[in-house]
């Protein structure tokens, strides 16, 4: 039976999609199990201090999986990787479930951060390498609907059942990914890395059909001249000066910044805060007659809505029109809300719902259609293929850091700047970052991850600089690349 190459594109970011619904339910599971915890009723003693660890230490353990997730990638494949991912979920879940204390609370947290800190650096790397141009942000956009679908799921069941219940729920989601996992192919573009060509032929055109081999050409033979000039570097050269010639590479440090800038956003525009203390957000903002379960959801589902938006006009719109235009927007939301609660805590007597409501949804929209999906479709284009594990495992493990610093500092900022002066320093470190990246972001939309490489760079190899790193009679390959480097220079200043 014939399936299309689009239909089995869909199927493996459908995977990925599946273990990133269960990294969404462990980021919003504080803000239903901590309520929970602190109820009389509660079988588990919870004070102030452990709270604040409970939410934040999955971002804490981010670290360890951005740091374990560029072995398991380079040397075992994105695929073991992805196996990986559900088995350390399944464990994460198990041992919340299991737990006897706030202790083993804790570790299952942990292991649950772990699979996620892996998760981040792979997913857009998966979904970057198995789809073609034409789709990929389409794609890619669904990293981010899935995660808040995630989130919207778990604090639906969390507002009905008992967090045990829950977690028991949870469970089923990288159950579900893991049989999927083994009957997705190995990467295209792994495969490349380890000169297994002729096989990563046969998967490209599984993917892809047989309309883009002139991409699939061109990655392996720029590889080939990769590995060419690598060994070269090799002979001539010691391991620190390799190291310090990477650094200085354009293509190299401009899109590890980009997405350190990118991620700083993302955890500062209120997606993090309000998935993990959603409560407390509202209940400052709505005042103590809101029904914050009600909102909770209710932004949950707005946010996915609001996410399936972003899957329609990511493809329609350029990247930097929309990280500008729902930056903008984030920035606008913020300071509206510390107006408004910096007037109501001066005496302003204004008891409607209304207006607080319509404050968080222009922030939440804000938040799914702009800083949270968008760092996933920058990630899966801006990283050079030889670079993109331990690109993404740095600009990761700072994202997780903030994330952290994020978690762990907010009830704090809460007691002694109170909501609107939190809400004031979220908005100067946003606007610090998009500045940043209007300076350093190339528009990627509808180009090839060979194309957007050759941008950072600046320009295509000149010739004279390939003569003197090596005689391109004993090395056709790196003339091809900078023919193909030439000419789709052409083609983008005609078009």
């Amino acid at each position: 039976m014939y399936i299309s190459p689009f239909i089995k594109q869909c199927f493996v970011t459908v995977t990925v999609g599946i273990n990133t619904i269960t990294y969404g339910c462990a980021i919003g599971f504080p803000a239903i199990l901590l309520p929970q915890l602190k109820s009389p009723n509660s079988e588990l003693e919870v004070t102030k201090k452990s709270e604040s660890w409970i939410a934040a230490i999955l971002a804490l353990s981010l670290l360890a999986g951005n740091f374990v997730s560029p072995f398991i990638m380079e040397r075992l494949g994105r695929k073991i990787a992805h196996f990986t991912v559900s088995v350390i979920f399944l464990c994460g879940w198990y041992i919340t479930l299991l737990a006897s204390n706030v202790e083993v609370l804790i570790i299952g947290r942990i292991f649950l951060g772990i699979a996620g800190g892996i998760l981040s650096t792979l997913r857009s790397i998966l979904v970057g390498e198995y789809t073609s141009p034409r789709n990929r942000g389409a794609f890619l956009s669904t990293l981010s609907l899935t995660q808040a679908f995630g989130i919207m799921l778990v604090h639906l069941i969390g507002s009905l059942f008992s967090w045990l219940k829950t977690a028991l729920m949870c469970v089923f989601f990288p159950f579900i990914s893991l049989i999927m996992i083994i009957y997705t192919p190995e990467s295209p573009s792994w495969l490349i890395a380890k000169g297994r060509y002729n096989e990563s032929r046969q998967v490209f055109r599984w993917l892809r059909g047989n309309d883009e081999d002139n991409e699939l050409e061109s990655m392996i033979l720029a590889r080939m001249a990769f590995e060419q000039a690598k060994i070269k570097e090799y002979k001539d050269g010691n391991c620190f000066r390799r190291w310090f010639q990477t650094i200085k590479k354009k293509e190299f440090y401009k899109p590890i910044l980009i997405l350190i800038h990118s991620n700083t956003i993302l955890h500062f525009s209120g997606g993090t805060t309000i998935a993990s203390y959603s409560t407390v957000i509202l209940g400052h903002l709505m005042g103590p007659k809101a029904n914050v379960h009600f909102w909770m959801v209710f932004l949950d589902v707005q946010r996915v809505i609001s996410n399936s938006i972003f899957v329609y006009i990511i493809n329609r719109t350029k990247r930097r029109i929309m990280i500008f235009s729902t930056g903008a927007l984030s920035l606008v939301s913020h300071v509206a809300i510390a107006i408004f609660i910096y007037l109501k805590t001066s005496g302003w007597n204004y008891d409607s719902i209304w207006l607080p409501a319509l404050l968080i949804n222009i922030q939440f929209f804000a938040v799914a259609v702009g800083t949270v999906p968008l760092p996933q479709v920058i990630g899966g284009e801006v990283l050079p293929l030889e670079y993109r594990s331990i690109g993404g495992t740095i600009s990761l493990a700072t994202g997780g850091s903030i994330m952290f610093l994020v978690l762990k500092t907010f009830p704090e900022l809460i007691d002694n700047c109170g909501l609107h002066g939190t809400y004031v320093v979220y908005t100067m470190v946003i606007f610090v970052n998009l500045l940043l990246i209007g300076v350093l972001l190339p528009e990627t939309k509808g180009k090839t991850l060979q194309q957007i490489e050759d941008e950072f760079r600046g320009r295509p190899l000149r010739l004279e600089e390939i003569e003197a790193r090596q005689s391109l009679q004993s090395n056709p390959v790196e003339n091809y690349k900078r023919k193909m480097s030439e000419s789709n220079t052409i083609i983008e200043t005609y078009n």
